[in-house]
């Protein structure tokens, strides 16, 4: 009953480590960059070792794409794509046989929006992300975000 109970505690311990490791760092902000025009920044810092994947994966990948959702706002509108910008590292597993476009250190994405008048907003959304190192992989994470807009 005792060994049960010790192994329940380390095993739960572990996950605790697990689930506390965040090896990326997010930042949002806002930026006016013409009349009714912001750009909203989204920027990862990536601790060392680790990756970040690209929004935009090859067909073989296994791992999750970053993706993002920007919730709808009367008062603006998406104007393209979210760009992403960084060093993009096509990475290939021979062993496991996939391959994924990721980033380290840091990769910043966009999103321009154009507003519908003079009012403050905020965009809000969640980004979800998976991150590696050379060892394992965490589960995906979802963090949400409100940036305000002037």
């Amino acid at each position: 009953m005792k060994r049960s109970f010790g192994m329940a505690i380390v095993l739960l311990m572990g996950m605790s480590a697990m689930a506390q490791l965040n090896p990326v760092n997010w930042t949002f902000t806002a930026k006016r960059t013409g009349d009714k025009m912001i750009e909203v920044e989204m920027k990862a810092t990536i601790d060392e070792d680790w990756h970040l994947y690209s929004q935009i994966q090859p067909e073989d990948a296994v791992i999750l794409p970053t993706t993002f959702i920007i919730n709808p706002n009367p008062l603006f509108t998406l104007d393209g794509k979210i760009i992403e910008t960084g060093k993009l590292e096509k990475f290939t597993d021979k062993k496991l046989g996939f391959s994924a476009n990721q980033y380290s250190n840091t990769v910043t994405f966009v999103q321009r929006i154009k507003l519908r008048g003079n009012a403050k907003t905020n965009v809000t959304g969640t980004v979800e992300f998976q991150t590696c190192d050379n060892k394992k992989c965490l589960p995906p994470r979802r963090v949400s975000f409100s940036v305000p807009v002037k």
